[in-house]
């Protein structure tokens, strides 16, 4: 197998077997302008009957804002502008002058006809048209890239670049790569492909500045196999480079461009390189932070910690954004911190009025997907809900419902105000409602065991049961809805409206599960109750797994109220279940049961069990006679109780 001595050994192997001309074309737009297209299309042409069409997208600098960047580079180059770099004399030059007061595309290209463009002003010229488009409208910018492409002086430029791109500086390549590729230049056209082949001949000449900018470049464009080759290239020679990196912007720049698909070690390498620039992390390099190593997919604990904490402290220096963007990178790499989640959240509760429906929804969703509950935002929205429910969308109520369910928030004295609400919004969407989506708002609604009528009669008709099951045939998720619909409508007929017309059985069989017994457990509870007591893996409806149930008789005649001869009746008999929850089943950093297990534990206490939910993160860490004095203390008070016991927790906060 051959070796390769360096990255651009590597790539130039892989080029080789490749087109690196694949468009002899300059961009040249043929298609009318289309106010009501997000998307426009520009054809090219050159010696060619055939045209191409080309896509415009709009593509952010780095992960940081125009602004912060823009600061970090005038500190390191004393550039007058955030893409370019040009010496001091040619700053104070009538072309610089004017470069700047330009306000579009076509008011650059206007000025070239008056200062023609020399070598060392192709960079500043793509960067400015670029920086000044990124200040417009959606509509406005359409409008403006269309007028470039149909400008005489860019086929102008466009050469020029292709001719002196050889003699380009490396950050010069870099940058106007950068705003080519923003600019929506095709990566297929001649120009794109010239820069491409210049960069990577020189791609060992490049500073770390040059190759974050190139990093962030590639990172957002097309996966060719020239691209991919050149990504390649840039993880072999980043490798060598990260001792050099001391600035946190580039940095974060390097980790979000290496990807996930990068060698672990090297995204280890990048990750404790930015810990040990933690004391230099401003607010916004904190929250970059975390969508950085999102990029890596990498779950760096030690500098996650370093940065929620700086974050909890200055919570309130962040904006709606950047806080969920935050939030949503810790639910991609399955990380909890609870100080940072009541941080966001009682700001979020603090500054409640600030935000409107659709931003609180968007934190309360995310926060639900990280199991986390925050008491006095839920609280703070539920009285909103209350007081303006027809402020709510479908899709909104449809949210609200599944976040209120699933981390079974207890609004107490407020709790039927609240369902009254929601049910008044619901009905009033039953007649364009999809049956899928009545199915999950009936469904959370049984989570907070409330039945209104009128959307249950509409789920109970025949075309619509038939449609749903034969959804379910392909769903499971909707199969389990199902599956817990026709439970409620089961064991919970106290509770179902009494004008209800007809209560069908629907038969629906659970999906299947494997789950098996915790032995440590059972071993625990023989000892303390005996083998005969012990029943272990005990299945309830298809769908309720048991890890033991204990049989016992009461301890004494009057309790079952029986005489002394009937005192063996199975009415003097008590059924303790034993239930191992895992930490999903709890919302985060409590003991609050959450989603399934709610609606599991309420239907045991129907079908006559008495509950004993045992938290199986904590029996983990104890020794054997903790665990049996643990297991003591829950179950035989539950003897004595007719409801759930509380359940000790180590967790940081116990609700």
């Amino acid at each position: 197998m051959s070796m390769y001595k360096s990255g651009l050994d590597m790539l130039r192997s892989a080029l080789r077997s490749t087109s690196l001309w694949k468009c002899d074309s300059l961009l040249r737009t043929q298609t009318s302008l289309c106010y009501n297209s997000k998307i426009l299309a520009v054809q090219s042409q050159l010696g060619r009957k055939s045209t191409q069409g080309h896509a415009f997208k709009q593509v952010r600098y780095y992960s940081q804002s125009s602004e912060e960047v823009l600061n970090v580079q005038i500190k390191q180059t004393a550039a007058s502008t955030e893409t370019s770099e040009p010496s001091d004399k040619a700053e104070r030059t009538p072309f610089y002058a004017h470069l700047q007061n330009c306000l579009g595309p076509t008011d650059v290209l206007d000025t070239l006809k008056q200062f023609p463009a020399s070598q060392q002003h192709i960079s500043s010229i793509f960067s400015r048209m670029w920086e000044s488009s990124k200040r417009m409208t959606d509509e406005q910018r359409r409008c403006e890239l269309q007028l470039m492409y149909e400008h005489p002086v860019f086929e102008e430029v466009c050469e020029r670049a292709v001719t002196d791109a050889w003699r380009m500086r490396s950050d010069d390549l870099a940058y106007s790569l950068l705003a080519i590729v923003n600019l929506g230049v095709s990566q297929n056209t001649r120009l794109v492909q010239t820069l491409l082949r210049v960069i990577q001949e020189r791609l060992n000449q490049f500073d770390i500045r040059s190759l974050s900018v190139l990093a962030s470049c590639i990172r957002e464009m097309e996966n060719s196999r020239n691209i991919q080759a050149l990504r390649e290239a840039l993880r072999l020679l980043l490798k060598d480079r990260i001792p050099e990196i001391q600035n946190v912007v580039v940095l974060q720049s390097m980790m979000r461009a290496v990807g996930k698909n990068s060698p672990v070690h090297l995204k280890k390498e990048l990750a404790t390189k930015a810990l040990s620039l933690a004391d230099e992390f401003s607010p916004p390099n904190t929250q970059y932070m975390f969508s950085s190593l999102a990029a890596m997919g990498l779950n760096f604990k030690p500098l996650l910690d370093v940065c929620s904490k700086k974050i909890a402290e200055n919570v309130h220096e962040f904006p709606f954004n950047r806080l969920l963007s935050v939030l949503k990178s810790c639910h991609e790499l399955h990380y909890r911190n609870y100080n940072l989640f009541s941080s966001i959240s009682e700001y979020m509760a603090n500054t409640f009025d600030m935000w409107s429906n659709k931003q609180v929804i968007l934190f309360v969703v995310t926060f639900e997907n990280l199991l986390f509950r925050p008491v006095v935002l839920l609280d703070a929205f539920a009285e909103r809900i209350i007081q303006k429910s027809d402020s709510l969308t479908q899709k909104d109520l449809l949210s609200v419902l599944k976040v209120f369910s699933l981390l079974n928030h207890d609004l107490k004295e407020k709790k039927t105000e609240f369902l009254v609400s929601v049910t008044t919004v619901l009905e009033s969407y039953l007649p364009k409602m999809s049956p899928t989506d009545l199915l999950k708002a009936v469904h959370y609604l049984a989570l907070l065991e409330h039945f209104p009528q009128a959307p249950l009669e509409k789920l109970l008709q025949e075309d619509t049961l038939d449609q749903l099951l034969d959804k379910g045939k392909q769903s499971d998720k909707i199969q389990r809805w199902l599956h817990t619909l026709d439970l409620c409508l089961r064991l919970d007929k106290d509770q179902l409206p009494t004008s209800l017309s007809s209560v069908p059985d629907l038969h629906i069989t659970a999906p299947a599960h494997e789950v098996t017994v915790k032995q440590e457990v059972l071993r625990a509870v023989r000892s303390i109750v005996g083998n005969d007591a012990v029943q272990d893996s005990v299945l309830e409806q298809s769908i309720y797994f048991i890890d033991c149930v204990i049989t016992l008789p009461h301890q004494t005649q009057e309790t079952c109220g029986l005489n002394a001869e009937d005192s063996g009746s199975p009415q003097c008999v008590q059924r303790i279940a034993v239930v191992c929850a895992s930490p999903a089943s709890f919302c985060f950093g409590t003991t609050h049961p959450r989603a399934n297990l709610v609606i599991k534990l309420r239907h045991l206490k129907k079908l006559g069990y008495k509950p004993v939910l045992v938290p199986v993160l904590e029996l983990n860490s104890k020794a054997e006679e903790e665990m049996i004095k643990m297991l003591q203390k829950l179950i035989f008070p539950a003897l004595g109780s007719t409801g759930m016991q509380e359940i000790p927790n180590s967790s940081p906060k116990t609700e």
